[in-house]
């Protein structure tokens, strides 16, 4: 039964997101397809964490706007995290067929993470046969951002804050036993970079949603699909969701910050790409844009401004 969810799975990454690219292949053997891919891949390595750097500094406002807002995301965990503990958690209860056959011994590897994984590995290895240049690059970029929410994530970021995890449930009149906490505050508890999952000084941000959200922003960006990528990452996201133990704010961090990091490696990519055939990159011909002119008008009747917009 395993076997034959894992070659669905393969299938259906193969047809389902290969078929909405309408790209035509450049005509290259299989070999050289694939160097091109792994090539670009590596030189782009340093434009990923400059565009993540762009992201965040490109308008200071915005920064600072997102940066209130997750403050006061904090400030009010206790009692989104209670509404989460005590009314959303029972609600939503299911859990999904064990897929995972490959075993690693790395955690993100595991479990719930193989329903991300298994199709990132099947679109690279249909891909690889059918010598399409564009899902091996999907693929390679998929994997790319999960080693970055990792690294920034789970290694990087988690120390940095060392947030604890949130008893549960967070309003009951239990005490808290280390090392969960009640309070939404309890951040400091400085800890090495853990390798495995831990639960002590780890619950800012969430890399599960860091992982999830980051998969499903690259596959939204390289296909111009939202309803397939983010279904998928939100489905498998909540499944089990009681195994998470993390404040809200952790959650929605985390998605914001693999948002960051999948949009950063999309455009990262297209710019390397493009700089290897010499060519601009391309805007995506399906979003609206209108450029914006404003020009003075005189004459014997008027003086004043036009407003001209063409798109």
């Amino acid at each position: 039964m395993k076997k034959i969810t894992l070659l669905f799975f393969v299938f259906v990454s193969i047809n389902c997101f290969a078929q909405m690219d309408s790209i035509p292949v450049q005509k290259s053997n299989h070999f050289q397809t694939a160097g091109r891919v792994i090539k670009n891949s590596v030189l782009s390595v340093p434009g990923d964490f400059t565009e993540m750097g762009h992201t965040v500094s490109c308008d200071w406002k915005r920064t600072a706007l997102y940066a209130g807002g997750i403050v006061g995301l904090i400030a009010t965990d206790k009692i989104t995290t209670g509404f989460l503990h005590d009314h959303i958690e029972p609600t939503v209860n299911y859990s999904l067929p064990k897929i995972d056959v490959i075993k690693t011994g790395i955690d993100w590897a595991q479990g719930n993470n193989a329903y991300m994984l298994y199709p990132i590995l099947g679109l690279y290895a249909g891909s690889l046969v059918a010598n399409h240049e564009k899902g091996q690059q999907v693929a390679v970029n998929a994997v790319k951002s999960i080693t970055y929410s990792y690294v920034i994530s789970h290694l990087f970021l988690k120390t940095i804050f060392a947030r604890n995890r949130p008893q549960r449930p967070v309003n009951g009149n239990e005490p808290a036993e280390a090392p969960w906490t009640k309070d939404n505050w309890d951040f400091g508890n400085f800890h090495r970079p853990y390798i495995q999952s831990r639960a002590d000084g780890t619950a800012f941000p969430s890399f599960h949603a860091t992982f999830y959200f980051s998969v499903a922003k690259v596959f939204q960006m390289e296909y111009n699909n939202y309803w397939i990528p983010y279904t998928i990452a939100t489905g498998v996201f909540l499944a089990d969701i009681k195994g998470h133990n993390h404040w809200v704010s952790d959650l929605l961090v985390g998605g914001l910050v693999g948002t960051i990091i999948g949009k950063s490696v999309v455009n990262s990519s297209r710019k390397q790409i493009a700089k290897n055939n010499g060519t601009a990159v391309i805007e995506n011909p399906k979003k609206f844009r209108m450029q914006k002119q404003l020009v003075p008008t005189i004459s014997s009747s008027l003086v004043g401004f036009h407003f001209v917009g063409s798109f």
